[in-house]
């Protein structure tokens, strides 16, 4: 299915109007005044989200009005770290639920893990705040659908951290796939793999002093604290991530789909398991392959830890394959490899021309375009490059590769509906599996969230 007949379906599935208002827009150009400044609150600070903080502080129209995070260790450092130079001066919050009650907050920024990615948006985008989120943009399809179609209703700016979308040579890349050189794309391949210990089995304790563990399960089901379920490994249980599939894959399958000017498959099916350590702790896979059936085109995802060198001896990377030749690109480069021509079954020359490999600029690889993106629209109201629509697609198609390897069958998606044909145990893993009620002071979960 191809992207536009994809929003119209997702739109009119969910039945939400697109009423709403504009937050104040604040001028272009030189240092603005404090009155005019874009106020940001960071949410989710450790690993990912202090990047994300440090890039956020770094630009000139950026105000850091408050940090929040649950471990009040993260938090303090980094309140301490961003006041250093005297431009900012934010508040530390443990519950971010502040942030977004504070109206001179004009966008919130999320670090934090996967199933605290959805309710923050949502709610972020009901009081009137443009949303920056670390990928993927949720932890399951229900969810990804409920923040497009909010950011639609309150018509706010959202922008998802796949960066390499705003890479220079990525869309130098995309320009060229658009252009026909390559000839009929039928096939395109994209990989991740990643240096990675075994997590063994430690036991669990109380959650760390400072630490907020009912917070940070937040609506995830209630478990005792276990320092793999914490901080970075947390993306390896089910409970509150997809594994590499929606770590990676979302940055990398978002790439296929804008290449392929692409939406949703029609079947996905998925082969794997735990075959690098069989015996720790990690629940989702360590080796993982997924072919996806598009309408004129395949992709196959594979996923392997404890491996770094993968496919053209990339790490991680995407290869389009078109009958004159394949385009290879990750977030370093690409370059061409042009296939042969033949006569008679002898080479007499290639079908397409060769050219010299194209290498990412120092500073160039997405991050910085990404962010100054997200601020430019804040201003302008446009709709950013990996905007709540392009996220939902990437991370529906994630989620989709996860799902038929659990349920371990060949799940066939109905894009209309938004739910698999025929198989029920594949629908109830569309959906939210929220401790609950989740419940807050003031706001009510929206019923569409709900199990």
């Amino acid at each position: 299915m191809k992207r536009r007949t994809f929003l119209e379906k997702t739109s009119a599935l969910l039945g939400l109007s697109m009423a709403g208002g504009f937050p104040r827009v604040c001028a272009s150009g030189q240092r603005l005044p404090a009155s005019e400044r874009i106020r940001v609150a960071v949410i989710g600070v450790n690993g990912r989200g202090n990047n994300l903080l440090r890039t956020f502080a770094s630009k000139k129209e950026v105000e850091i009005a408050s940090i929040c995070d649950v471990d009040s260790r993260v938090l303090n450092r980094r309140v301490s770290e961003t006041k250093q130079g005297g431009r900012h001066d934010p508040a530390g919050l443990g519950d971010f639920r502040k942030a977004i009650d504070d109206k001179s907050i004009d966008a919130i920024v999320l670090g934090t893990p996967d199933h605290w990615h959805a309710l923050p948006t949502i709610y972020a985008c009901m009081a009137g705040k443009d949303v920056y989120t670390e990928k993927p943009d949720s932890h399951n399809i229900l969810e990804s659908c409920t923040m497009a179609a909010a950011a639609r209703k309150h018509k706010r700016v959202v922008q998802m951290g796949t960066q390499a979308r705003s890479g220079p040579h990525m869309k130098e890349a995309n320009q060229y796939i658009a252009s026909g050189a390559l000839g009929k794309v039928r096939y395109a391949t994209a990989w991740e793999s990643m240096k990675q210990g075994s997590l063994g089995r430690p036991a669990d304790t109380k959650a760390p002093a400072g630490v907020d563990y009912d917070m940070w399960l937040g609506p995830a089901p209630k478990r005792p604290f276990n320092r793999n379920r914490f901080h970075f490994n947390f993306r390896w249980y089910w409970d509150y991530a997809g594994g590499l599939m929606t770590d990676w894959g979302v940055h990398i399958i978002d790439i296929v789909l804008w290449g392929m000017q692409a939406a949703a498959p029609n079947s996905v099916s998925a082969s794997g398991g735990k075959l690098a350590y069989p015996d720790d702790a990690q629940e989702t896979p360590d080796t993982m392959t997924a072919l996806y059936e598009f309408d004129d085109f395949l992709m196959v995802w594979e996923q392997a830890t404890m491996i770094e060198l993968g496919p053209f001896q990339r790490a991680h990377g995407i290869a389009f394959i078109g009958n004159n030749g394949t385009l290879v690109v990750d977030r370093n480069g690409w370059e061409i490899f042009p296939e042969e021509q033949l006569d008679n079954r002898k080479a007499v020359g290639y079908r397409m021309e060769a050219r010299p490999p194209v290498t990412a600029a120092a500073g160039e690889r997405g991050l910085d375009q990404h962010t100054e993106n997200f601020i430019d629209c804040m201003k302008t109201r446009r709709q950013p490059v990996c905007n709540a629509e392009v996220a939902s697609l990437a991370a529906v198609n994630a989620h989709l590769g996860n799902i038929a390897f659990r349920t371990g069958t060949k799940v066939h998606w109905d894009q209309t509906q938004m739910q698999f044909q025929n198989n029920d145990r594949a629908n109830q893993l569309t959906k939210a599996n929220y401790h609950g009620p989740v419940s807050y002071t003031h706001l009510t979960l929206p019923t569409i969230l709900l199990v």
